[in-house]
Order: structure tokens, then C-alpha cells, then sequence
């Protein structure tokens, strides 16, 4: 199951060392809620080598401005803290997967 990333878990999550997938999205976004089971699948094909999870951007307006999120969906690919790939827009499962190979 994707991890729910709020302002409050995200250091403790950053903590763990692992690297970090967050899907910014918003319940009222129709292209996010298409990605959603997408992120869901990589949760769980993942679980024990990436944090994948989700930020809802209305609930957790720190974290997305720290990540300078302007439009949503937005994927952010972390490791060793920092951002170093993201995805704007809905895409294949394919496109996020192959991003998520080249965190590991």
C-alpha cells in the first residue's frame, strides 16, 4: 500500500534512507486519481527498496511548496534527500517505473 506523506512524516520518512517517490495530488483532480492506482502498484512491487506514497497538496500545502509544486499531478523522485527527477501530468505506469528502476 502507498505510504500517505504529509508535512509532519516526511523527515521521518527521509530519515529511513531510502529513496522517496511522491505522487502531489489533489482528491477533486481527475488526472490524478488515474494515477493513483498506478502509484498503488509500484507501492507494492517496491515495498522494502523505495517509499512510494502519496501528498494531498489542499492537506499538506508545506511540503508541496518546498517542492515548488505548480501543477498536480506531480511525481517527485528523491535520493539522498534530494529531488533529482520528476513527472508532471498522467502517464503510462511504464514512464513512472522506469524512473523508479533508476532511483535503485
Amino acid at each position: 500500500m502507498a505510504t500517505i506523506i504529509t508535512d509532519q512524516n516526511y523527515d521521518n520518512l527521509l530519515a529511513q534512507g531510502k529513496p522517496i517517490v511522491i505522487d502531489f495530488s489533489a482528491e477533486w483532480c481527475g488526472p490524478c486519481r488515474k494515477m493513483a492506482p498506478i502509484v498503488e502498484q509500484l507501492a507494492q512491487e517496491y515495498d522494502g527498496k523505495v517509499i512510494i506514497g502519496s501528498c494531498n497538496v489542499d492537506e499538506n500545502e508545506e511540503l508541496a511548496s518546498k517542492f515548488g509544486v505548480r501543477s498536480i499531478p506531480a511525481i517527485f523522485f528523491v535520493k539522498d534527500g534530494q529531488p533529482i527527477d520528476k513527472i508532471i501530468g498522467a502517464v503510462p505506469a511504464s514512464a513512472v517505473e522506469e524512473k523508479v528502476q533508476a532511483l535503485l
